[in-house]
């Protein structure tokens, strides 16, 4: 699943994701949605964005990751943004890892499930636990 606020990139994220083998059951664009959404379709790995208009991607992880992990997955953050603008806050985070959307794959998805505590950009291996 993917929750982001961008439509254009969810679009993007989600036809590149299924080309690589990864299907998308289901996209959020606010926090109501994505909990409305991750109740209902109980996705293997919810990918939030941190920079959600209105709301905290990053207290949505948290709710997600304490209230319904679950019914959530494998949850990890994505951002447009450079990892070192967010990187105590997302080590602060219970999320799985952080991935930049400039390298969001299904490897780099794989390299967290596999326990990385995030990607560096243009890599697929995580660093860190």
């Amino acid at each position: 699943m993917i929750v982001d606020d961008s439509a254009g990139y969810v679009q993007a994220a989600r036809a590149f994701l299924e080309q690589e083998g990864i299907t998308v059951v289901g996209v959020a664009s606010t926090a109501d949605a994505a909990v409305r959404c991750v109740t209902e379709l109980c996705p293997d790995v919810t990918l939030v964005d941190i920079d959600l208009r209105g709301s905290s991607g990053l207290d949505l992880a948290r709710q997600l990751v304490n209230e319904f992990c679950e019914a959530a997955g494998c949850v990890i953050l994505i951002s447009a943004h450079a990892e070192e603008e967010f990187a105590d806050l997302i080590e602060a985070c219970p999320a799985a890892g952080f991935v930049p959307k400039s390298a969001l794959s299904a490897d780099a998805v794989r390299a967290v499930i596999r326990g990385g505590r995030d990607v560096p950009p243009g890599s697929t291996e995580p660093r860190g636990t």
